[in-house]
């Protein structure tokens, strides 16, 4: 099924409805999980609340997975995955490097997704018509890098600390065969790569929430998402995205040492 981008833009508007004014605003926040820091805040939660009723409301029928609200419906062939904030962590930091992402699969597999980042007022996403973007400089079609060599390719993860024990080992002299490595920006250096600014991103412990939206829109703009292992990303895990399928075996097999 193909869904519209006047819909994904109607959540794309209704999110930051919630999160814009939270942004930047000292605002309360929450710890999800004990002995370590997993922030939730009222922009989290306000803004899943109003995209799950969108949802519901245009496609009564499909099941929907939030991180903040649960799940419904799951059993249905057609099943929205969200993450309100990708990010929290810059959020809290006011960093403008979150985003929100809403992702549909169909039998398991990602076939539409959007990437919204209001405040600088960038929308990523893809349907049946491809890959796109709308933002500042006007809107345009999603292409990925040709960088086919890890000596040319520009590389980003979250942090190396993820990589734990021999997996640490193997990333680092994964980094070291790169042409350079940044850290952070969550799900805003996926967006990169379909925009054809990054080549490589390689986290591990991914969430569906953190990926499923993100699948279809490198994917349609030319680039390779899987795990590590080279199996589906939809179920999150350990994920690598990169810009041509010649990098991403390059890559991978960096990654498995």
């Amino acid at each position: 099924m193909d869904i519209s981008i006047d819909f994904m833009r109607r959540i794309a508007h209704a999110a930051a409805a919630e999160t814009l004014p939270r942004f930047r605003s000292q605002g309360a926040v929450a710890n999800k999980e004990q002995g370590s820091f997993d922030p939730v805040t009222e922009a989290d939660r306000e803004a899943e609340r109003v995209i799950r009723a969108l949802i519901s409301a245009e496609y009564p029928d499909h099941g929907i997975l939030g991180e903040e609200h649960g799940s419904e419906n799951i059993s249905s062939r057609h099943v929205w995955v969200i993450d309100p904030i990708d990010g929290t962590r810059a959020f809290i930091s006011g960093l403008p490097v979150w985003g929100t992402l809403v992702g549909l699969t169909v039998d398991g597999d990602a076939v539409a997704g959007m990437m919204s980042q209001p405040f600088t007022g960038e929308l990523f996403y893809a349907n049946a018509s491809g890959a796109h973007y709308e933002g500042p400089g006007g809107p345009r079609r999603l292409t990925t890098r040709k960088t086919t060599s890890l000596a040319e390719a520009t590389l980003f993860t979250t942090t190396p600390a993820l990589f734990k024990g021999d997996a640490r080992l193997r990333y680092d002299l994964f980094e070291r065969q790169v042409q350079l490595a940044r850290y952070g920006t969550d799900c805003y250096a996926f967006a990169m790569v379909a925009a054809g600014s990054v080549d490589i991103v390689a986290d591990p412990g991914l969430k569906p929430y953190d990926i499923v939206a993100l699948i279809p829109i490198i994917e349609k703009a030319g680039g390779v998402v899987t795990t590590f292992e080279g199996g589906p990303a939809e179920r999150g895990g350990d994920i690598l995205a990169a810009a041509t399928p010649e990098l991403h075996a390059a890559a991978m097999a960096a990654l498995r040492g």
